[in-house]
């Protein structure tokens, strides 16, 4: 396992070589440099904590899985007020890695032909190039799935709004334009 990627903000080179079917347990946690940049890659205010716990191991022959959970406390602007809006994420995961080629990675098909996608089924695998997985960028993008998209202070509601219910609107007519066609 090496160490990371600059072009990420949150980066942690897991080689898939190395891992064997037990498990291996690693925790993970951002610096005060990887959170301000998760900060401004996820457009929030400020990202005051950020640490993972995981299990990675191998999935069948090729496969690589990591399972755990990501926690981050992070703050974010009020869409009524503006003001700062801290929040706690607390999200488990499990995501399934296969090689670029891997028959393992294919949609399943029915007898048609068909492609056959099961809402409530397991995620197909990810692929992976080279021999590298970037543990850090997954816990960085479940934990950025699980931030409110539209954050507001408690208590706080939109004042002055009222909703349009279409009672007002016509329909034009067709002949609306002729009205004031000048006959010369």
């Amino acid at each position: 396992m090496r160490s990371k990627r600059d072009d990420v903000p949150f980066s942690y080179l897991v080689n898939v070589g190395h891992i064997s079917t037990n498990p291996v347990e690693v925790r993970l946690e951002a610096d005060k440099r990887e959170l301000e940049d998760i900060a401004k890659s996820w457009n929030v205010l400020s990202v005051d904590s950020f640490k993972a716990e995981l299990q990675i191991a191998r999935w069948k022959r090729d496969g690589v899985r990591i399972k755990g959970r990501v926690q981050a406390n992070i703050v974010q602007s009020c869409v009524v007020t503006l003001d700062p809006v801290p929040s706690a994420i607390d999200e488990t995961f499990e995501q399934i890695f296969v090689p670029e080629n891997s028959k393992l990675a294919r949609r399943p098909a029915n007898d048609a032909g068909e492609m056959v996608l099961d809402p409530d089924g397991p995620d197909l695998p990810e692929s992976f190039t080279g021999d590298t997985i970037d543990a850090g960028e997954v816990v960085t993008e479940f934990a950025a799935l699980a931030i409110d998209p539209y954050p507001r202070k408690p208590g706080v509601e939109f004042s002055g709004h009222i909703e349009d219910t279409g009672e007002n609107d016509k329909k034009p007519s067709a002949f609306a334009v002729l009205k004031d066609w000048k006959k010369d």
